[in-house]
């Protein structure tokens, strides 16, 4: 007496359901709230301007831990905000006389997500917003010389990728650049703009609540 296919179909019909309700899990979309955490690298541009009427400034690099917070409001765009611990530069100016300050480059950025809403596991996504930076600590190798920058207001583009491992979970690379132009005052007189306008690179974690 042949079989009956009823079990056989129960099962493909169950595995189908399993599958979709996997996928609709995976799926990024609205309302979701995540946050990212990992180091980030703080690559100043080559060419850091001058001051002093043409003495040249060279920022170095930094990399420090950083966290993003972020909220998708469609499938398809999302905000986020960027923070971080204070970066420490140290710079020199004509390759000589140097110093160092801190600065904190908090960045929110509109973000919008190609694959928003879809099961993909590999989802990128880009993003334009503002960029606030705040200088402290700020030192300079010269005996009786006070140094300051002011904070800068500036343009910040990214991108990034989130790879899925599950549902709360994701690998996440990105890179931001930052519109970063502080002027500079010795001893209260100004003498100068420095322009970081850097690259940040972070890697690590994404974690959807």
């Amino acid at each position: 007496m042949p079989k009956s296919p009823l079990p056989v179909l129960l099962a493909a019909g169950l595995g189908t359901v399993a599958l979709a309700a996997s996928s609709q899990v995976l799926a990024y979309g609205a309302g979701d709230l995540y946050t990212r955490v990992g180091v980030a690298k703080v690559e100043p541009k080559s060419d850091n301007g001058d001051i002093l009427g043409g003495a040249e400034v060279d920022v170095d690099d930094d990399s420090a831990f950083a966290f993003t917070l972020g909220y998708r409001f469609t499938d398809t765009l999302g905000v986020e905000l960027l923070a971080a611990e204070p970066f420490d530069h140290d710079f020199e100016v004509e390759g000589v006389t140097g110093g160092s300050t801190d600065h904190l480059p908090p960045s929110l950025t509109l973000q919008y997500y190609p694959l928003g809403g879809t099961s993909a596991r590999v989802q990128p996504y880009a993003g334009l917003g503002v960029n606030y930076t705040l200088f402290s600590d700020e030192d300079v190798d010269v005996p009786g010389v006070e140094l300051e920058f002011d904070d800068s207001w500036g343009v910040a583009a990214q991108l990034g990728v989130d790879l899925l491992i599950d549902e709360h979970w994701a690998l996440n690379a990105a890179a931001w650049y930052l519109d970063i132009d502080a002027d500079a005052s010795l001893n209260g007189d100004e003498v100068g703009t420095v322009e970081i306008d850097p690259l940040v690179v972070m890697a690590g974690l994404s974690f959807r609540f």
